[in-house]
């Protein structure tokens, strides 16, 4: 999909997304504990990559000494970086990461390879190898179904946070993503699937890998 679409979309709900999402791990017991687990097992740096408003980004900085941000957004980084003046954050693309090779000690990419083509997905995947240190971790969370969506379908957005957009989203089968991670380096060392939260966020079956690159 066109970078430029997703990031006008973005910019577009920027304000509303964050009004809505701020809070959210706060209802989340289970993403909180995989983030938790994620920075117990990175001692550098570590990026939340499509961070958006910053509100995942800002509840690793609460537990980590090292954290940035990535959106390819900017009226999200600079949503971002008004809520949290003291953290890092940058407008960035997932597929041109602007880091050196071997930067970075983990990576949170919470749904925000949910854009991307097959294709793209798994250059991204090769990017984040390019930019992680040798044994860095990655935590890819992404949706996997929802009523009328099942895995490996597509879903089309004209109206979101009633605004018009032109964006694109798609359910991920895991094991393809599996598949994509370990063609780019990557050994997945734990998978999750869990059930949406009633009255907590959209209904969608949700899947998050950890996995290490490969030393």
């Amino acid at each position: 999909m066109a970078e430029s679409r997703i990031r006008a979309t973005y910019d577009t709900v920027a304000a509303a997304y964050d009004a809505a999402l701020r809070d959210e791990l706060a209802a989340k017991p289970v993403d909180r504990a995989l983030l938790d687990a994620l920075l117990e097992l990175c001692p550098g740096i570590v990026a939340d990559v499509g961070c958006g408003p910053g509100h995942v980004t800002r509840y690793l900085a609460a537990r980590h000494r090292a954290v940035v941000g990535v959106d390819l957004s900017p009226a999200m980084v600079e949503t971002a970086r008004g809520a949290a003046p003291a953290l890092s954050f940058e407008v960035g693309s997932m597929l041109d990461l602007p880091v050196a090779d071997d930067a970075w000690s983990g990576i949170v990419a919470f749904y925000s390879i949910i854009h991307l083509t097959p294709a793209e997905r798994a250059r991204a995947f090769v990017e984040f190898a390019r930019v992680l240190a040798p044994g860095g971790r990655v935590l890819v969370a992404f949706h996997v179904s929802a009523p009328g969506q099942p895995a490996g379908s597509g879903q089309h957005l004209d109206q979101w946070f009633g605004a018009p957009v032109d964006l694109d989203s798609f359910y991920l089968d895991p094991t393809d993503v599996t598949a994509d991670l370990v063609a780019a380096g990557f050994s997945v060392s734990a998978t999750t699937l869990r059930a949406p939260l009633p009255d907590v966020e959209y209904p969608s079956r949700r899947c998050y890998l950890l996995a290490q690159l490969d030393a």
